[in-house]
């Protein structure tokens, strides 16, 4: 009986070597075989783990730790006795097409849909507005499914969740993701009924709904609030403010303004002229120019602090929208940024944390490449891409979407991927690797244009998420090989045999399924068993030569072999077509 051991989600090669009870140069050894240079101290995940005790035929059961999954309570944040209110931040979040964004232009009293492409919010934009002589400030988070990501992130960064639901149209499947991320993290949610200005709004079947997915109503005995409102008419739009007030105070919401700032990227992008530019969210202490500030493994001098709509500021407090230029390299979105004394130091923190954030991925990319290796047939297809982004948050957006078109037939392979304009490096590795180029929001030189064009390199542009998801499904499909699809058209019964050549058969019987036809595909089957496949040359029913003959009719039949064939009376006679058909993913 196997030994069963339990191991967490992700083990370093030393503790798994020690949990196997096995010599962990004889597991080091083991990974070379299949692929993976790993030392002692770097982590293998579960699944590779998993590969490893049955490659090394051990008598051992691996089981991953079960971790209890609880909505956490959310943290405040520690802060002295000094600390003062502070600003909301607030998720706007919900189902696309369901008007978030037209709420937010409505509140805002500016108008941005139109500048995203086809009416579909695909980056993370902040805003702060101003309710009586108090700020708000709003996330506008992407709808659409693929952008699952950044929404979740969305949350993560708020202390409240407006969750927008049509009142025409009631819940849908991003309303309940997004109910489901707003509960992992733990925040407060208001739900918007937006819409109630359209024909067909109800407000009570919103309500019911809400319930179903354990949301209950304030005047139902819950703690749900729910208002309507109407972006297009800006009915209830300052109750819902007020309400965002009052939820904030309950709260009570305080960081200290004193001290070095800290934070989080929520998005990042290059830009012609000013280089890496971060859209960032202050957490708690003051941020001013001149600050030396580290994110993750980049850091920056802030040349430039402005507020989202561009204007210069001179500094930014707890819970503010800003943007900030001078990193050296690109941050990632979601890194955590904090001040830092001066240059040195933040040379010194984003040199470690990028050295550590890269043997992290270095081990996580071996493990993959494991598991596929020895998972996945020798049959896998695989489309080679590149992968480029206007800002950071939309490019792990993409490739995540990416990822779950892959199959146990074909699947998508980055070979490289980053954030900016399509350059001829881009373009010289797309033709060293047979890759196709994509760019979401991104443009590219008429140099590189010409480049690709001599490289016979393919690019392909687009400004909807979906859109490009659709056109790498599409090219998947053409790696699947085709489908033969055979379809019973008839049946007969030999009652007579005419004539049997080498080639040609003739007998006679009665169709008792289907219709026959001719030219055709036909086997003859004795007990069940294929003796051959033949082809219908010719039909008659009694003199006449005929095209089809129905069921519970009588015929003769010219069956075309290629060999000698022993037909009998009472075997079949089964008339099939075959197709060849395009595969498609499910």
């Amino acid at each position: 009986m196997a030994t069963t051991i339990e191991i967490d989600s992700t083990i370093t090669v030393g503790d798994l070597a020690e949990a196997l009870s096995i010599p962990v140069t004889r597991l080091i050894t083991e990974l070379m075989k299949n692929g993976v240079m790993a030392t002692v101290n770097e982590r293998l995940d579960f699944d590779t783990a998993q590969i490893m005790a049955g490659e090394l035929g051990l008598d051992i059961e691996l089981q991953r730790k079960i971790v209890t999954d609880v909505v956490p309570e959310r943290k405040k944040a520690v802060v002295s006795d000094t600390a003062t209110p502070r600003p909301p931040v607030v998720a706007v979040m919900g189902h696309v097409d369901h008007g978030k964004t037209s709420l937010l232009d409505a509140i805002r009293g500016a108008s941005v849909v139109k500048t995203e492409a086809g009416g579909i919010t695909q980056h993370i934009s902040a805003y702060q507005v101003t309710q009586g002589e108090r700020k708000i400030t709003l996330l506008d988070t992407p709808g659409h499914e693929a952008f699952a990501a950044l929404r979740e992130h969305g949350a993560h960064l708020t202390d409240l969740v407006i969750i927008v639901v049509a009142a025409d149209d009631g819940i849908k499947p991003q309303t309940v993701e997004a109910i489901r991320f707003a509960r992992k993290a733990g925040v407060k949610i208001i739900v918007a009924a937006n819409k109630m200005d359209k024909e067909g709004a109800d407000l009570n079947k919103v309500k019911q709904q809400l319930s179903e997915h354990d949301l209950l109503i304030e005047e139902w005995g819950g703690d749900t609030v729910v208002l309507p409102v109407s972006a297009k008419t800006g009915a209830g739009i300052p109750e819902l403010l007020d309400m965002i007030l009052l939820v904030s105070d309950v709260e009570d919401l305080r960081a200290d303004v004193e001290g070095d700032a800290h934070g989080l990227i929520i998005e990042a992008h290059m830009e012609q002229g000013r280089g890496p530019v971060a859209e960032a969210l202050v957490e708690g202490g003051t941020l001013k120019p001149g600050q030396f500030i580290v994110a993750g493994g980049s850091y920056a001098r802030i040349r430039n602090l402005e507020s989202t709509d561009n204007s210069a500021i001179k500094s930014a407090g707890p819970s503010t929208p800003v943007i900030i230029t001078g990193f050296k390299t690109l941050p990632e979105f979601g890194d955590v940024f904090r001040v830092v004394k001066d240059e040195k130091a933040a040379r010194n923190q984003s040199a470690a944390a990028f050295d550590a954030n890269k043997a992290g991925n270095h081990t996580d990319m071996n493990s993959m490449e494991l598991i596929r290796m020895i998972n996945r047939s020798n049959d896998l297809n695989e489309l080679n891409i590149i992968v480029k982004a206007d800002v950071q948050g939309s490019l792990t957006s993409v490739i995540d979407s990416l990822k779950v078109l892959d199959t146990e037939e074909v699947a998508v392979r980055i070979v490289g991927s980053g954030v900016g304009p399509i350059n001829e490096n881009d373009v010289h590795l797309a033709a060293t690797s047979n890759a196709v180029i994509y760019g979401f929001h991104v443009v590219m030189s008429s140099g590189t244009k010409q480049l690709a064009a001599r490289d016979k390199t393919t690019v392909r542009l687009y400004k909807v998420i979906y859109e490009l998801i659709d056109d790498v499904k599409a090219e998947l499909e053409k790696l699947l090989p085709d489908e033969i699809v055979e379809t019973e058209q008839g049946r007969l019964v030999v009652k007579g045999i005419f004539k049997t050549a080498k080639t040609e058969i003739i007998c006679g019987g009665e169709v008792t399924k289907g219709k026959l036809t001719h030219p055709s595909l036909a086997r003859v089957v004795r007990d069940k068993e294929v003796l051959a496949e033949v082809e219908v040359t010719n039909l008659r029913r009694g003199p006449q030569e005929t095209k089809e003959v129905f069921e519970g009719e009588m015929c003769g039949i010219s069956l075309s072999t290629k060999s000698r064939l022993d037909i009998q009376e009472g075997d079949w006679v089964e008339v099939f077509t075959r197709e060849i058909v395009a595969r498609t993913l499910a």
